[in-house]
């Protein structure tokens, strides 16, 4: 069996590399935003609030259950906490 490399686990796991792709996106979307309430020692109830979501959303987003949320939501999520999304497109290797 031969040994492959990815370069993401992503790339390792999806299917297709639009799937990939877009999991890598959600993943440092949900990141950033767990850190941003981290960081900021928000409680849940006070991140829902901010975010324009439930308290249960926002438990969904700490537990990293990212198959919950879309990139819509989670770059609507980031705009609400007042971070800036930047998004860098590259040609393939």
């Amino acid at each position: 069996m031969s040994e492959q490399r990815y370069s993401s686990v992503w790339d390792a796991i999806e299917d297709t590399p639009s799937e990939a792709e877009n999991m890598k996106l959600r993943s440092q979307l949900m990141m950033a935003l767990k850190d941003h309430i981290t960081r900021t020692e928000m409680s849940q109830s006070q991140a829902a609030k901010l975010f324009g979501v439930t308290q249960p959303r926002v438990s969904d987003l700490m537990r990293g259950k990212i198959s919950l949320f879309g990139l819509d939501a989670l770059v609507n999520m980031a705009a609400a906490a007042g971070l800036h999304v930047e998004m860098r497109v590259l040609q393939a290797a």
